[in-house]
């Protein structure tokens, strides 16, 4: 039995989206000298610019069919699904490390398939409850595994930080999806890729504002090599995740019904744990692949569930 092309295409473009997200988790990384809010708000100004300037051409048209109550949704979420979620992000790898946040994270999938429940064209909750247990046993296990074994040495109170700062991130970002998702569907005369680079102006915008506080008093406490390091972070995790992510995941948006394309945000965990291996140069043990494969069978059953079921032969 074959998924609806459409879907497929969508799930294609969901994937995408999370391949390029899982480089995220690495950021904060690769620039340890900054604090979350400091590198989100780098990382926002690059992504700012970058649009404008690929928008630049075309603003006119871009924003002719925007309303004001478009560009007041435009606002909340550029806020709140980059700026704050980011900001929580770069804390709790700073405090918690990789792995247990892109795993507190990799429950929103859960929350997002949770959301969109209700919706006309959504699958059964009680069809959806084999991937839902599956992706909440392996989040469950690998953040656990993560905690006991990820963390030692570091203060109890500096883990419990890093805790609440990817919880922080799992609603903000869980926020952004549903409202997100249901924005694009009622609105048809902005395309998914225009809406992305709106979104990063928008962005750019609000970081512009926040520049001076949080980057100014770290300016004199790093070399000017160390800021050219900071913002060639930033700016390839702007065109990476931003630019690239967030076309690809608008894209999904529109194409999925929204309990399918939460479950299919599990591929963003998946891909910030390879890349968290591979920052930390070893393979994942026992526990770990049992983990990463519950959360992959908790995808494939998703997937199973909106397959197009075809009516049974009827006997003559």
């Amino acid at each position: 039995m074959q998924l609806d092309r459409v879907l497929l295409k969508g799930i294609g473009y969901g994937a995408g989206a999370g391949l390029c997200w899982g480089v995220i988790f690495l950021g904060p990384k690769l620039a340890p000298g900054l604090s979350g809010t400091q590198f989100a708000v780098l990382r926002y100004l690059s992504y700012g610019l970058i649009s404008l300037a690929l928008l630049a051409p075309r603003w006119r048209r871009a924003c002719a069919g925007l309303r004001r109550e478009d560009w007041l949704a435009l606002f909340w979420l550029s806020l709140v699904g980059n700026l704050l979620y980011y900001s929580f992000v770069g804390s709790a790898v700073q405090h918690a490390g990789v792995a247990t946040t892109s795993l507190i994270v990799g429950l929103i999938p859960v929350l997002v398939t949770l959301a969109g429940r209700k919706d006309a064209d959504a699958v059964p909750l009680r069809h959806l409850a084999p991937s839902l247990m599956c992706a909440i046993a392996g989040a469950a296990l690998i953040s656990l595994h993560a905690l006991r074994n990820s963390n030692a040495g570091q203060a109890p109170g500096e883990i419990f930080i890093g805790l609440l700062c990817a919880v922080g991130a799992l609603l903000a970002w869980s926020w952004f999806a549903v409202v997100n998702a249901r924005r694009l569907a009622s609105m048809r005369q902005v395309s998914a890729q225009d809406w992305a680079l709106l979104a990063g102006v928008m962005t750019g915008g609000q970081a512009l504002l926040l520049a001076g506080p949080t980057l100014g008093p770290a300016l004199a406490q790093h070399t000017p090599l160390a800021w050219l390091g900071f913002l060639t972070a930033a700016c390839g995790v702007a065109l990476l995740a931003s630019l690239l992510g967030g076309a690809l995941w608008n894209q999904a948006s529109r194409m999925l019904p929204l309990a399918l394309s939460g479950q299919v945000l599990v591929v963003e965990t998946l891909a910030a744990l390879l890349l968290g291996f591979l920052w930390d140069s070893r393979w994942p043990d026992a526990l770990e692949c049992l983990a990463i494969a519950l959360l992959v069978s908790g995808v494939v059953a998703c997937l199973r569930s909106h397959q197009p079921r075809r009516p049974s032969p009827q006997r003559l």
